[in-house]
């Protein structure tokens, strides 16, 4: 029998759950409708062949529905997410899960108490971009990494709908820094000692649309997030330091390569001074091109930019199958969202009062 599911908010990225479901767990779930306080969107839903709840409490009160998802506007992921775990609902939230992490604390609280898994749709950790980073260092292609840079940028000047207002949670901190740093905090567990971050306000008169921020772990990387909606020239994607290279995914299509050293060898310098259109140097002196490899970015077995969305849905929802049929636990843990929101929590301390903040997370 398939899982019943309901959801509550059916803008953007639930009409993505809808269709994704749809188009690849049609035999294991069901989507018996959704509640909207917009009635568009009720509408919308029911053109779609869904049936348009009344209201949330009508959610709550059907005993078919054993998950609901939660895709509103920020500030109410919280009171939505309580109420469904009190009402003996599985939740899972789309990003960011709350607006602090005293929010979530008081979530993971209830969910303990009812007994209730919830999760978090953390989706860009399926990114073919963020996988192929993760695969350089799981397969052994570079080693040691020191500096780290994720970066999204854009040039629209536009926070779209609810983005642009504070009271919703919008800024692109818990826009698409969210995804960033979850991504960092999955890629490297180690305990982060510094936050320091910069918040720009270019074009927004409420919430920060572009900001900078680097996190100092315990051994020594420096991982750098910067999000941009003014950039009219963009610079890479990843753009990733390492002991023995560097490798440089460019955009969302995965351009890029791997540079890593030949060899072990040190490289022995001549006496002679090199000249460049800069002067004269040695240190900064292109390498000799023997010295270097330079190799093809490694995409994951059945991975490609064509399918990547796909792989995405997939890879999540069945995770959450095996959540409901008691096989599994989340994959976005509470532990990991909460540990997201008290480094976001730093990133807008760190804004607002224009220094580092030393942390053990």
């Amino acid at each position: 029998m398939a899982h019943k599911m309901a959801i509550i908010g059916y803008g953007g990225m639930a009409g993505q759950h809808h269709e994704s479901i749809n188009k690849l767990f049609s035999q294991q779930m069901q989507i018996t409708g959704v509640y909207d306080v917009r009635e568009e969107a009720a509408a919308k839903a029911r053109e779609r062949g869904l049936k348009a709840y009344p209201s949330a409490e009508a959610i709550y009160a059907d005993k078919e529905v054993e998950l609901v998802v939660i895709a509103t506007p920020n500030d109410f992921h919280k009171p939505y997410a309580i109420a469904c775990l009190q009402a003996g609902k599985n939740v899972i939230s789309e990003k960011p899960v709350t607006l602090n992490a005293a929010e979530l604390e008081a979530i993971i609280a209830v969910a303990k108490t009812t007994g209730k898994f919830f999760t978090v749709h953390q989706n860009r950790r399926w990114d073919l971009d963020y996988l192929i980073a993760k695969k350089i260092f799981a397969d052994g292609i570079l080693s040691d990494p020191y500096v780290i840079e994720s970066r999204v940028q854009g040039s629209g000047r536009a926070l779209h709908g609810w983005r642009g207002w504070k009271q919703n949670g919008g800024g692109m901190v818990l826009d698409w820094g969210i995804h960033l740093i979850d991504q960092m905090l999955d890629f490297f567990p180690q305990k982060v000692i510094e936050v320091h971050s910069a918040l720009h306000q270019v074009f927004s008169n409420e919430v920060d649309d572009n900001f900078t921020a680097s996190f100092r772990f315990e051994n020594g990387l420096n991982y750098i997030v910067n999000i941009a909606t003014n950039s009219f020239i963009l610079q890479p994607r990843w753009h990733i330091s390492a002991n023995d290279g560097t490798a440089i995914i460019e955009n969302w299509d995965c351009a890029g390569k791997i540079v890593k050293l030949a060899d072990a060898k040190s490289l022995e310098w001549a006496e002679d001074i090199v000249y460049t259109t800069a002067g004269p140097t040695r240190t900064m002196a292109p390498r000799p091109k023997e010295t270097t490899l330079e190799l093809e970015l490694p995409f994951p077995p059945g991975h490609n930019i064509n399918n990547n969305w796909d792989m995405h849905w997939k890879a999540y929802y069945t995770n959450i199958l095996d959540c409901l049929d008691g096989k599994a636990k989340p994959i976005v843990t509470t532990d990991q969202a909460l540990r997201v929101m008290k480094i976001v929590d730093l990133v807008f301390q760190s804004g607002k009062e224009k220094h580092g903040i030393a942390c053990n997370l």
